[in-house]
């Protein structure tokens, strides 16, 4: 498959397919702090914060998947190893054990806000190639974040 089936420009995409991949890195990473933190929560905020979670690595699987076929969609592979998300990941990985819960909600409100700047580079980018697909799935993976991050925010009391 090539761009230019679902009528875009080969040239004006390959940005936004380089992004997507430095996305989908970026999540993978998040994915699995997500994981440590759902496994190896502890403390008087371990019911909530354990399905919280669990919530949140579900939505992001969820979205992994999408931004990989996304790529695809555009007419290139996905990066697929976890050595090249490790290398091109702004997140980076974390040792969860023995973690506070509200250090891992500092964690993971950081990763948010990295991928939100991502997500917001990801619009600039899609706009400019005329990528609405791109465009929508990004902005509603955005704006999840950004209502997850107001509620992190109010659980940890934090402005």
């Amino acid at each position: 498959m090539d761009a230019k089936e679902i009528s875009l420009n080969e040239k004006e995409v390959k940005p936004v397919v380089d992004l997507l991949n430095d996305y989908l890195a970026n999540y993978h990473i998040h994915y699995q702090k997500l994981r440590g933190c759902h496994w190896n929560i502890k403390g008087q905020n371990f019911f909530t914060l354990h399905v919280k979670f669990e919530e949140l690595y579900t939505n992001a699987q969820l979205t992994i998947d999408e931004i990989a076929e996304r790529v695809l969609t555009l007419g290139k592979p996905p990066h697929s190893r976890f050595a090249d998300y490790i290398k091109e990941s702004k997140i980076k990985e974390i040792d969860t054990i023995g973690m506070k819960d509200l250090d891992m909600v500092d964690a993971i409100l950081d990763d948010m806000t990295n991928l939100i700047e991502l997500e917001r580079e990801l619009l600039e980018a899609t706009d400019k190639a005329g990528d609405d697909g791109s465009n929508d799935m990004v902005n509603r993976f955005m704006q999840f974040k950004e209502k997850n991050t107001w509620m992190l925010r109010s659980f940890a009391g934090k402005k």
